[in-house]
C-alpha cells in the first residue's frame, strides 16, 4: 500500500478503499514495475483505459442534464474542455495526487511526476480503480466535488457563451428572468458602440459595451460572472 494515500483520500474526499491494490496499481508507473521486478507489481495503463471511459460517460451525462438548452455541438466542445490533459493533470494536482505517484529513479530524476500527460493518466486510473472498487455512484460523488464546481468558476467559459453560462449560474436553483437592455448608444453611425446592461429579475446585475448590440450582450454578461462570482 503506498503510504499515506488511503489516509488521505480519507480524510479529503471521504474515500476509503476496500481493495487497496487497485489503488497501488492506479499510482503505480511502469518505470517502477521494471525496476522492482520481484514483487510482481501491475501498472496503471489498463485501469486508466477503464477510467478515461467512466469520466467521459459521468461527464457527458452531467452536462446533458445541466445545460438542457445547449446544442450537441456545444456540449461536445464544453466535455472536450474539460475531459482533457489540461484539465486532468490540474485536478490531479489539486487533489495532491502528484504526491503519491509510484516512479522508478530516472524518472523521479526527470522530475516526471509534475509531467501533464502524467498527472493526467493518474488521474484517469484513479477514477478507474474507484470505480472497480465501489462503482459509478462513488465516482460521481468524486466528481462532483472535484470538476463540476469548476463550471461555476469559470474555468470552461473559453468554450461556451458567457449568456449561456450567466443563465446556468442564476438559474441552477430556480428559474430568474433574465433581461439585457440598451442603455447608450455613442458614437457615429458607422462606429457605434453600445451599452447595454443585464439585471436578474429586474436587479442590474452586469454591463458592457460592444460595437454590436451582441458582444455588448456578451460583454456585459461576463461582466456580471466576474461580479457574481467574487
Amino acid at each position: 500500500m503506498i503510504k499515506g494515500l488511503n489516509e488521505m483520500l480519507e480524510e479529503d474526499f471521504g474515500i476509503k478503499f476496500t481493495n487497496v491494490a487497485l489503488l497501488d496499481e492506479a499510482f503505480t508507473q511502469a518505470s517502477y514495475v521494471n525496476e522492482h521486478p520481484k514483487e510482481n507489481l501491475k501498472f496503471y495503463e489498463r485501469i486508466e483505459f477503464l477510467g478515461d471511459a467512466v469520466l467521459q460517460l459521468t461527464v457527458s451525462e452531467y452536462l446533458y442534464q445541466r445545460y438542457t438548452m445547449l446544442p450537441q455541438g456545444k456540449l461536445t466542445r464544453l466535455r472536450a474542455a474539460m475531459v482533457c490533459e489540461e484539465s486532468f493533470s490540474a485536478f490531479a494536482k489539486e487533489c495532491r495526487f502528484d504526491e503519491f505517484i509510484r516512479l522508478g529513479k530516472g524518472e523521479e530524476k526527470a522530475n516526471a511526476r509534475q509531467r501533464p500527460a502524467l498527472l493526467c493518466d493518474i488521474f484517469e486510473s484513479f477514477v478507474g480503480a474507484l470505480y472497480q472498487d465501489q462503482g459509478k455512484l462513488a465516482v460521481e460523488t468524486f466528481i462532483r466535488k472535484v470538476i463540476f464546481p469548476k463550471l461555476d468558476l469559470g474555468w470552461f467559459d473559453h468554450v461556451m457563451d458567457y449568456k449561456t453560462s450567466l443563465q446556468e449560474f442564476l438559474q441552477k436553483d430556480g428559474d430568474i428572468v433574465i433581461t439585457y437592455d440598451v442603455v447608450d448608444d455613442l458614437g457615429p453611425e458607422h462606429d457605434r458602440q453600445y451599452v447595454m446592461t443585464v439585471s436578474a429579475d429586474g436587479k442590474i446585475i452586469g454591463q458592457g459595451a460592444g460595437h454590436s448590440k451582441k458582444v455588448a450582450e456578451q460583454q456585459a454578461a461576463s461582466n456580471a460572472l466576474g461580479l457574481l462570482r467574487k
